[in-house]
């Protein structure tokens, strides 16, 4: 920490760090977890909030990204142990789309397969639901390791199982 720095300017240093790197990241979190729009925002708050208290026993043994991860994963596990009722699928207006405007068909079609993802993933084991999101924002095995607390090796089985799983639910889906 540089001499001229209090405590809190290099907390409030760290944390806008965070927050340019990974604040897409967490506000994706938020939304995976509670799909309900006001609800998803409180969530991110919780999180934004703990992050930037976290920064004051930030050592850097880990990595900003870990920390970050780390921070978000407990907080929204917490949330979700606290009971967080009410959860439901988004609406198909309110379905992130992939696809250009100009194509509409192709959009519904992006957005009902966004939903049926999500409601997959909301409906896998937390630890499971924790890995995939985590490795679909980019993640490598150990790094997940080291937010989720389980061995690599662990991991990279996990998220093959999960993956295959959620094809094959997905699968399942199209042919019901």
């Amino acid at each position: 920490m540089d001499a001229q720095r209090t405590p809190c300017e290099h907390r409030d240093s760290l944390y806008r760090q965070a927050c340019e790197s990974h604040a897409p990241a967490l506000a994706r979190l938020a939304r995976s977890v509670e799909f309900d729009a006001e609800r998803a925002s409180d969530l991110e708050q919780d999180i934004h909030l703990a992050l930037w208290r976290s920064f004051a026993q930030f050592d850097g043994r880990c990595s900003l990204a870990t920390w970050v991860y780390r921070v978000a994963h407990n907080v929204a596990a917490g949330h979700k142990a606290r009971g967080a009722r009410g959860a439901k699928l988004i609406a198909l207006e309110e379905a992130e789309t992939l696809v250009a405007d100009d194509d509409p068909e192709a959009a519904v079609d992006t957005s009902r397969t966004l939903v049926r993802l999500r409601r997959l993933i909301a409906g896998l084991k937390p630890t499971d639901r924790s890995v995939i999101l985590l490795w679909l924002e980019g993640l490598d095995a150990a790094e997940i390791g080291e937010v989720t607390g389980l061995a690599p090796g662990n991991v990279a089985v996990k998220t093959h199982r999960i993956k295959a799983l959620l094809a094959r639910n997905f699968a399942q889906g199209e042919a019901g």
